[in-house]
């Protein structure tokens, strides 16, 4: 499999496409005026604690109170604090916090005191007391090599805390490890030394920025290159690559094409498609992709394929592709939290099957943790996938001024009947001489032909003329009517 990462750097924002065998996989987008906060840690203060909900608010400098819950609190061993929660927490306490999820929508950033910090192929802990081991590293034998590597030189020194041994250190040397060891090490001591000297509420420490963690996380050897349209950017990562991921340097490539890096590899149209409801698929099927506050949905529908053998053989196999482009198209969409898939109705149980391990096949690429359930008794299947950010659709776009999110208008017919209930209701209520309807173009339009008859039994009805004003800045839906 070939892969490349592609960064795209502008002064507002950076952009990181993972592209595998020439199609792209992934979009992260990180904007200056909003970088993502996970990975974080703060120095908090508890501002209010909820019984009710097992949990607490914590003022960490941002413009909205973080939420951490009582099972995301730990003790010095690592362990959930068992018991109430306002018996471990009280309002007024400082607490040492790490961000777990972006802040969404309305919600604040979700929190948690079980301290994280990365590199490129160990995780430290500070309340792990153990050395853990990626369930993606099967093979028996590097387990177990890896284990003795970072068990012999965490013994022959003091240190406090584990380590978590990332799927990204299968095959690795042992300086190379113990590299990162000491960097994680030290990088601790340094977080605790600036909480010491710290006063308020605050981050501690940030993590590093989009470009550079795109080597650190996203870079493995199936990786042919990283393609940066930014010198700046380059040699900083060629620097950090250097010091902390050496194997990934000579990789790096700067590029300076006149056509722009993501219009060469079509990064831009991926984007824009991503935005749209509708999926279509090669063999003529089609998606319909709905995302809400509760959750996402994505229908299957055949659409143009009726394929060269019977009904249910076209099912099977729509079905088969669809599984294969909705994995690609949640790690592309960045979608998270609820799932529902609802695949064509297949009779046959085997089909179902297939389908099934064709989603959880592809799904195993996904760097986000997914869970899935067999086939509902209403066909429909189940999923979850960890969120810590926001969608590309969050990113990139907001509600519709027109709809409000809703995604309809009331028709020019519905609002012309709206007006003229209210146009009674004023007549009856007020002694005017006329009235004056102030509304779009399409709805005005409407008044003067198609209910023209109508508008003039109103005007008779109430003995009232009815004067038209078309108002450019209304929007289908808007209308006054105005006693003059």
């Amino acid at each position: 499999m070939s892969e490349e990462i592609l960064v795209n750097v502008t002064p507002p924002e950076t952009r990181v496409a993972v592209v595998e065998n020439g199609a792209v996989q992934e979009i992260i987008i990180e904007r200056i005026d909003r970088c993502g906060l996970v990975g974080n840690i703060y120095q908090g203060h508890i501002c209010r604690v909820l019984p009710g909900m097992q949990a607490a608010f914590v003022d960490i400098g941002l413009e909205r109170a973080a939420f951490l819950h009582a099972s995301d609190i730990v003790d010095a061993e690592g362990e959930p604090r068992s018991g109430p929660i306002h018996e471990v927490i009280s309002e007024g306490d400082e607490v040492m916090v790490q961000v777990l999820k972006d802040p969404l929508g309305t919600k604040g950033a979700r929190l948690t005191t079980n301290i994280a910090i990365p590199s490129r192929y160990l995780v430290f802990m500070p309340t792990l007391d153990a050395t853990g081991i990626s369930q993606r590293i099967e093979d028996e034998a590097e387990r177990d090599r890896l284990r003795e590597i970072l068990q012999h030189h965490t013994d022959s020194g003091p240190t406090e805390g584990g380590f978590i041994i990332r799927t990204a250190a299968e095959g690795v040397t042992e300086a190379a490890l113990v590299k990162d060891r000491d960097f994680l090490t030290k990088l601790w001591l340094g977080i605790k030394e600036r909480r010491r000297s710290f006063n308020d509420t605050g981050m501690i420490h940030d993590d590093l920025p989009l470009a550079l963690r795109a080597l650190r996380d996203l870079v493995g050897p199936e990786v042919e290159r990283v393609r940066i349209d930014s010198r700046s950017m380059v040699e900083r990562a060629r620097a950090f690559a250097a010091r902390y991921v050496s194997d990934v340097a000579a990789r790096i490539e700067y590029y300076q094409g006149e056509r722009p890096l993501f219009d060469l590899y079509g990064v831009e149209e991926e984007i824009q498609r991503a935005l749209q409801r509708k999926v279509q698929l090669k063999s003529g099927g089609y998606l319909v992709i709905d995302q809400t506050e509760a959750m996402t949905t994505v229908d299957v529908n055949t659409g143009a394929f009726v394929g060269h053998r019977n009904q249910e053989e076209t099912i099977f196999k729509t079905n088969l592709e669809a599984a294969q482009a909705i994995c690609r198209q949640l790690r592309l969409r960045n979608l998270g939290g609820i799932i529902i898939i609802d695949f064509i109705d297949m009779g046959d149980e085997e089909h179902k099957r297939q389908v099934l391990r064709a989603l959880e096949k592809c799904l195993a690429k996904d760097h986000a943790k997914t869970h899935i359930t067999e086939v509902s008794a209403l066909g429909l299947v189940e999923m979850t996938r960890k969120r810590t950010r926001e969608s590309l659709e969050h990113i990139l776009c907001e509600p519709c001024t027109c709809c409000k999110g809703r995604g309809t208008l009331k028709t020019a017919e519905t609002t012309c009947y709206e007006i003229f209930r209210e146009i009674l209701r004023q007549a009856r209520q007020f002694d005017v001489e006329a009235l004056l309807v102030l509304a779009s173009q399409e709805v005005i339009d409407r008044l003067l032909d198609e209910e023209s008859g109508n508008l003039a039994e109103i005007e008779e009805l109430t003995g009232k003329p009815v004067r038209l004003q078309v108002e450019a800045l209304y929007t289908q839906e808007q209308y006054d009517v105005v006693l003059i």
